[in-house]
């Protein structure tokens, strides 16, 4: 078995040790088992170290069937000896963000009654799930507080290892551990004993802070975003470059920004209006162009256009104020748009046709689907016909249906 060294000395940053195994998984990954490692793999909600052993990148490590494997970037035939170096910056991120969350769970559990169900720590965010359903803006803010605090007091963190069960009983215990032997216990004295396998700081103070930036409802559990440590800084970073780039656009200072912004979402609903108003308009002129070219079609007459590059919803809406105001009238608006085309058929009630038929006959040519009511429907497909043959099928097909 693998010699954990990351358990003695989390600070531990380059090892020397000895290849016991080499391998390929089930995905063609190289990798190796070392006599020792400093390298974490990813277990407890806390994602492995990376880093190099003899100078080729360690891409992932993973605890599988009791061996600690190292993935390597290329092979590994000619190791045998090896130096290890781990990613300080990535090692210590993980402490800080794990440690965080033991004092965050410790807050929310201890001074307003709501159990942690799981951790995550993600590369960008870290997330706790809280067994409750809600979870108020003022707990949020207190959670936050009390933590930093903690942080703030400097408390030292330290791990110890339990032989048995009966020593457990020494030691009020935030959950139940899933292992009954060579249990490792994160304590941070008044605060938090918990049955942990990750890495932490020597203090909380190492922390430095903790921001939690929102929250989301996950079925019946609240999800916790948050970040610690330089993460906080990046965040922080992140946002106020945001803001800066936002007021130099909006040409108002930082505290007057909502108020820009209040003000330019009003002017941009006054001006969704205004087009509105005026597409209506458009859509009812083209309408009225496209009826004064109507065409005699057996009993009825036929309104045909062809469009390019239109949405479908202006095809709808010109056909469905063709119908609604006119009588006797089957309508039929082909539109192309790069690489695909769009059908749209439509008639009045006084028409006896029924116009999934048609689609359903038209639609094979240019590998397209669709549907809709009788007396009105919709489809799409390749672009491998030009719209105006198109546009002759489908009049074709009306034509044999009406007969």
């Amino acid at each position: 078995m693998t010699r954990k060294l990351f358990y003695d000395d989390a600070y531990q940053t380059s090892f020397n040790s000895e290849v016991v195994k080499k391998g390929i998984d089930d995905n063609s990954r190289n990798y190796i088992v070392l006599k020792e490692t400093a390298f974490y793999p990813t277990g407890g909600g806390q994602p492995h170290d990376t880093g190099t052993i003899n100078g080729k990148s360690v891409i992932d490590v993973e605890e599988v069937e009791g061996e600690l494997r190292h993935y390597l970037e290329g092979p590994s035939t000619e190791m045998e000896a090896i130096v290890g170096h781990i990613d300080w910056n990535r090692r210590f991120d993980h402490m800080q963000q794990h440690a965080g969350q033991h004092l965050l769970t410790a807050v929310f559990e201890d001074q307003l009654g709501y159990k942690t169900k799981s951790f995550h720590l993600g590369k960008e965010l870290s997330t706790i799930d809280l067994d409750t359903k809600t979870l108020t803006t003022e707990e949020i803010q207190k959670a936050e507080e009390l933590t930093n605090q903690l942080i703030l007091g400097n408390r030292p963190i330290h791990t110890k290892w339990i032989k048995d069960t009966e020593e457990l009983l020494t030691y009020t215990l935030r959950k139940d551990l899933a292992v009954s032997e060579n249990i490792r216990l994160v304590v941070i004295p008044e605060i938090d004993y918990n049955g942990c396998g990750g890495t932490h700081p020597k203090s909380t103070g190492e922390i430095s802070a903790l921001k939690i930036l929102h929250i989301e409802k996950q079925k019946k559990l609240v999800r916790v975003h948050f970040v610690c440590g330089n993460r906080v800084l990046k965040q922080l970073n992140k946002k106020h470059e945001i803001i800066q780039k936002l007021s130099t656009q909006l040409s108002a200072p930082q505290e007057q920004l909502y108020v820009a912004v209040d003000r330019l979402l009003q002017t941009t609903k006054h001006l969704e209006e205004k087009v509105n108003e005026l597409t209506t308009k458009t859509i009812q002129f083209e309408a009225k162009e496209l009826f004064l070219k109507a065409e005699p079609l057996s009993e009825q007459f036929l309104v045909k256009g062809v469009f390019q590059d239109r949405p479908i919803d202006d095809l709808q809406n010109i056909a469905k104020d063709l119908v609604t105001n006119q009588s006797n009238l089957i309508v039929t608006l082909i539109c192309k748009q790069q690489d695909k085309i769009q059908i749209v058929c439509a008639c009045t009630d006084d028409v006896d046709i029924n116009l999934n038929l048609v689609l359903k006959a038209v639609l094979p040519l240019i590998h397209g689907k669709g549907g809709g009511r009788p007396s009105f429907v919709q489809g799409g497909g390749e672009s491998v016909l030009p719209s105006d043959e198109l546009m002759k099928l489908v009049i074709e097909t009306i034509k044999s249906t009406l007969t």
